[in-house]
């Protein structure tokens, strides 16, 4: 894997885990430090990896973006800054891996835009999430967007406007992240499930991961349309193939790379 600055990548048997490593700035997020994620997710998404997950080092996820860094930018800076993140989130889901993010402390801002933009999430019970733009200066536009897509309005608008910090009992009710645990079993619980996401063809899983993405937010009629091509062209895959046929045989699949 590349060398980082500010991130670490770590592989362990099929999972591979980028760690967010600016401690000390919180992991605020820099064009620097954005860049090296994008080109960490791009790196690990051409890979044989089945798994990735997305850490943060220190007492927090992720504060969100470096105000250092955004106050020196004119307009044309900050939107380039701000198109960098959105081609992070955009390679997160389209990568064939599982993305799931461990959160512990804070995720406010871009990172809590960052664990919308995560396939999965398992948060410790200390975990927070906030989007406080809205009692502040600069709005958190862009960090809403995959936030409302997956809370929902009334309660996207509760953390957008309010930008209160909402805990983790919360946001796993609102749907945020998929389980809350104790903090000393963090690690164990999102080994679980990622494990529990990664079974199967993992060529198979790729395709169902980008279609999902792809028919989500779209009428429903248009939705089937994606869906019914997708899944007949898949039935013809090496891995469906050998599904069925270990289904009907009564054995173990053994799937195809």
């Amino acid at each position: 894997m590349g060398e980082y600055e500010h991130v670490l990548v770590k592989r362990d048997g099929e999972t591979v885990t980028i760690t967010m490593n600016r401690a000390s700035r919180r992991n605020s997020l820099t064009e620097e430090h954005l860049r090296e994620l994008l080109a960490a997710f791009t790196e690990v998404g051409e890979s044989d990896a089945t798994g990735i997950v997305l850490a943060g080092a220190g007492p927090v996820f992720s504060a969100g973006h470096d105000f250092g860094d955004v106050a020196e930018r004119d307009l044309v800076g900050v939107r380039e800054l701000l198109q960098v993140c959105t081609r992070l989130m955009h390679t997160m889901q389209s990568v064939p891996q599982v993305v799931l993010a461990r959160v512990h402390g804070l995720a406010t801002a871009a990172g809590c835009q960052l664990v919308a933009s995560c396939d999965l999430a398992v948060a410790a019970e200390s975990a927070g999430f906030a989007l406080p733009g809205g009692k502040g200066g600069w709005f958190c536009h862009t960090p809403a967007v995959p936030v409302a897509r997956t809370i929902g309005r009334k309660r996207l608008m509760e953390m957008a406007l309010t930008g209160d910090v909402v805990d983790s009992v919360t946001a796993l009710d609102w749907g945020l992240v998929n389980r809350v645990v104790p903090d000393a079993e963090l690690d164990e619980a999102v080994t679980e499930l990622l494990g529990r996401a990664t079974r199967g063809s993992r060529a198979a899983k790729a395709l169902g991961k980008q279609t999902l993405y792809s028919q989500l937010d779209r009428p429903e009629d248009d939705a089937y349309r994606i869906a019914v091509e997708v899944m007949a062209a898949a039935s013809q895959l090496p891995g469906a193939r050998e599904g069925m046929a270990a289904f009907l045989e009564k054995r173990k699949p053994d799937w195809p790379d």
